[in-house]
């Protein structure tokens, strides 16, 4: 097909835009080869064709978003979207989310067995498990996909850190759905995020003080192989409405951890590291007789039970080269390791800080801090 215009001859626009939808524009056109100005004026043109109205897009936090239109077409299209009533801004935004609607990513792994498992763990607490597996979780609901985020930590550090309210110790929980204790559906306690980049797609199961008492019964249950498929059974009915299942496990190397573990592990035809573990990591050398007990766990419960559990990758976290050979050297020694690799390094910043502060996702307070990005790094890695 003929373009409508001469690719040459360009005008430059400038349009404020928020920092999920420039990001996910700057992926996808680097996943499909395309220049942003031209994926941009692909969408405009598809956008001033189409009959029916297009869903609103949020603008709201906009930055400044620059690029090349074809001359003349910039006028043109703002008389279109003053004639449908439209402001300029929402207008390219529209256009965009149209460019990017028809045009997937040709790296996204085909769903053929549920949702994918994505399942953050650490034996040492303080690493910043919590974080990234709440970082993560936005990065991808960021760029479309349906996201439940699990807080499996009886702390319930993801809960309160992003402003909600803990179950009650009383009232059904993930823990008792998981030991059949559970009253109704589990479908009943998530909370929508509905922040502006995820609204209708990112969902939170809060957590629950009972999960404390989780090992425990599960040691002393009588059925058979329950410490292992206890959370798979209780997750499993809700697989089917998401593209990911993203749990933030507690410090601990007991049956809690198993489950989640198990949980984690490639199914029966499904692409191998398509689900796993992450391990979020400190450069420090705590945290890596941390992951050597973690490791023994994986590898035993991988040969128990004749599995296979894919170890995604390290998330180097609050990291700052200022700390001197302590924290470069042991960088470097996460990096030696190779398989998994380090899928991202996060910077030591207060942006963090200042969104658990707020009890706001990270990715809505700072959209365009060095930590977000390296959160999106992280799930782009993932998605794969």
């Amino acid at each position: 097909m003929t373009a409508p215009y001469s690719p040459d001859d360009r005008e430059k626009v400038v349009a404020k835009l928020p920092a999920p939808l420039r990001q996910e524009l700057k992926v996808r056109a680097a996943e499909l080869g395309v220049d942003i100005k031209d994926a941009v004026t692909e969408g405009v043109h598809a956008w001033r064709s189409a009959d029916a109205p297009r869903p609103q897009v949020d603008t709201s936090g906009g930055g400044s978003f620059a690029t090349y239109l074809p001359t003349g077409s910039y006028a043109e299209f703002k008389d279109v979207c003053k004639a449908r009533g439209i402001p300029f801004n929402q207008g390219i935004a529209q256009s965009i989310r149209l460019w990017l609607d028809s045009h997937p990513s040709p790296r996204r792994v085909p769903r053929t067995t549920g949702a994918r498992r994505l399942v953050f763990g650490n034996q040492k607490g303080g690493v910043g498990k919590t974080a990234t597996s709440a970082g993560v979780a936005e990065a991808l609901a960021e760029i479309g996909q349906r996201v439940l985020l699990v807080d499996f930590d009886p702390q319930c550090h993801l809960t309160k850190q992003l402003g909600y309210e803990m179950l009650a110790i009383d009232e059904p929980s993930l823990a008792k759905h998981m030991l059949g204790e559970g009253k109704g559906a589990l479908r009943d306690l998530l909370v929508p995020i509905e922040e502006g980049a995820f609204g209708g797609r990112l969902f939170l199961l809060p957590g629950c003080k009972d999960a404390f008492l989780l090992d425990a019964k599960l040691a002393t249950t009588r059925h058979v192989r329950i410490k292992e498929i206890a959370l798979e059974k209780a997750l499993e009915p809700l697989e089917s409405e998401f593209d990911f299942i993203v749990i933030d496990c507690p410090p601990s190397l007991g049956y809690s951890m198993d489950t989640a573990l198990y949980y984690a592990r490639t199914r029966d035809g499904e692409e191998p590291s398509a689900s796993g573990v992450v391990i979020p990591v400190l450069a420090e050398d705590s945290s890596a007789d941390a992951y050597d007990m973690l490791y023994d766990q994986i590898e035993d419960l991988s040969e128990d039970l004749d599995v296979a559990i894919a170890k995604l990758g390290f998330v180097v976290n609050m990291y700052d080269s200022r700390k001197g050979f302590i924290a470069t050297s042991s960088l470097e020694s996460w990096k030696g390791i190779g398989d998994p690799p380090v899928l991202a390094v996060v910077p030591e910043r207060k942006e963090q800080r200042e969104a658990n502060r707020l009890k706001a996702p990270l990715l809505s307070s700072a959209p365009e801090c060095e930590q977000s990005e390296a959160m999106r790094d992280v799930a782009r890695a993932v998605k794969g």
